[in-house]
């Protein structure tokens, strides 16, 4: 099942994508006399989500024709943030060993190098990455995210599945001057505003059965910047799950955004994207803050 949510009316609605068109659950609910929350949160939080999804599979993804005329073709979606307010998003660094070379850092082995960021930093596609005024390079990684479904605490590797709801792209930013000039600067580094971008779409996790092969590609201005496969990282999402349920008791929708392929250098104009095979891309343009147009 594929969910994204769209601008509609001034608001930001999750819609579920049913015979190549996005149908507000909110409307979908009415229709069918259920209580679903219309909101992402609230589907996952309330496991609402599980009763969507197997009406979607019982139903073939099929449009009821009485939905017909609120139907949004995909053509005509204005994508927002999957969601504003996730409690936790952890960063993981340097989790593709080529991408610790660029950077001539030794790649992490024991564990993860994990980081917190604001959901202050969250945009969505199509909404402007900001190169701020405290730094004077920054770069933007393409990443796969993991969004948690269910409240769990000490998950089993061999479990992991179990408590992701599913996977969406990512588009990670990082003021990497800052980072260089003292490493115990990674909070700063990553959290300005317009930092952490995520959408368009969102795919359970029984859409994508086997992630090792999946390729994700860090894409700048129309061209392949870094690539690598999910199969590469040094640490794997399930052993990612694992790890950071037992530092936190992991909520729904919270977000471990796993590590980039190769990371971009942005200036201004500049048009960002990540690729992820089964994926609409996620693209953001640049704006730097610095510039004398802005």
């Amino acid at each position: 099942m594929k969910l994204a949510t769209l601008h509609l009316d001034r608001n930001e609605t999750t819609c579920v994508l049913l015979s190549g068109n996005f149908v507000p659950v909110s409307v979908l609910a009415r229709q069918l006399q259920r209580t679903w929350p219309g909101a992402f949160l609230g589907l996952l939080a309330t496991g609402a989500l599980a009763e969507l999804h197997a009406w979607h599979d019982k139903h073939d993804a099929q449009l009821p024709a009485a939905l017909a005329d609120v139907a949004i073709p995909l053509y005509a979606a204005r994508f927002a943030p999957l969601y504003r307010r996730p409690r936790k998003i952890w960063g993981i660094g340097l989790n593709y060993r080529a991408h610790a070379a660029d950077l001539n850092e030794a790649a992490p082995t024991a564990e993860p190098a994990s980081f917190l960021k604001p959901d202050t930093s969250i945009i969505g596609p199509g909404d402007a990455v900001h190169l701020p005024l405290l730094s004077q390079k920054t770069t933007g990684e393409a990443e796969l995210g993991l969004i948690f479904g269910r409240v769990c605490r000490d998950v089993a590797r061999a479990d992991w599945r179990s408590v992701i709801a599913g996977y969406c792209t990512i588009l990670d930013m990082t003021a990497e001057d800052i980072l260089r000039r003292n490493p115990r600067n990674l909070t700063q580094s990553k959290s300005f505003d317009t930092f952490f971008s995520f959408g368009p779409i969102f795919r359970t996790v029984d859409e994508l059965p086997d992630l090792a092969g999946i390729e994700v590609r860090t894409v700048i201005n129309g061209r392949v910047h870094a690539a690598n496969t999910i199969a590469n990282m040094t640490f794997p999402p399930d052993f990612l799950v694992h790890y950071h349920s037992q530092i936190m008791t992991m909520l729904p929708g919270d977000i471990i955004s796993t590590g980039t392929p190769g990371a971009a250098p942005l200036a201004h104009g500049d048009i960002l994207e990540c690729h992820i095979e089964g994926f609409l891309p996620l693209i953001n343009p640049v704006i730097d803050l610095k510039h004398p147009t802005t």
